[in-house]
């Protein structure tokens, strides 16, 4: 086989594993369904789910992969969250009152405008998140101190 006619073998076996890559980070039809129907997916794979808008209150998602995933204005009240992968996650405008944050990974999420008004989130990593607009009051700080009321976008202790 000659080298020009080597190539289009080439850019399939390309096109294979990169679809194969993305297909692998997709996460697991499944466990969606068990999140649906149960309230329940501790430790399941939902990166790169599109849960926007869904009712996720009081969910039990413990250690869950939801990294990527869409959570535009879900409601996520009461939900548990602590060990979440929610890594580059969009939360914008989502209603998290009083979910259990603790030692969440939320580096790069979009959070801004989300309600957090007494979230838990001692532990948790917020690095690069966007936290404008978000509401803190009364929540549990990273370094478990309570946010006070009245400003948005950060933590007033």
């Amino acid at each position: 086989m000659g080298r020009a006619e080597k190539w289009p073998l080439v850019l399939t076996v390309v096109v294979f594993f990169c679809l194969g890559a993305v297909v692998g980070n997709a996460f697991d039809q499944k466990a969606l369904t068990m999140l649906s129907e149960e309230g329940n997916c501790r430790k399941c794979n939902l990166s790169m789910a599109r849960l926007a808008g869904e009712d996720l209150s009081r969910a039990d998602l413990v250690r869950a992969n939801l990294s990527g995933a869409d959570l535009t204005g879900a409601d996520l009240t009461r939900a548990n969250l602590a060990g979440a992968n929610l890594t580059s996650a969009t939360l914008a405008s989502a209603i998290m009152a009083r979910a259990n944050l603790t030692s969440a990974y939320l580096a790069g999420a979009n959070l801004s405008g989300a309600d957090l008004t007494g979230a838990i989130l001692a532990g948790a990593d917020l690095t690069g998140a966007n936290l404008k607009g978000a509401d803190f009051t009364g929540a549990t700080w990273i370094d478990s101190s309570t946010c006070r009321g009245g400003v948005l976008g950060y933590c007033l202790r």
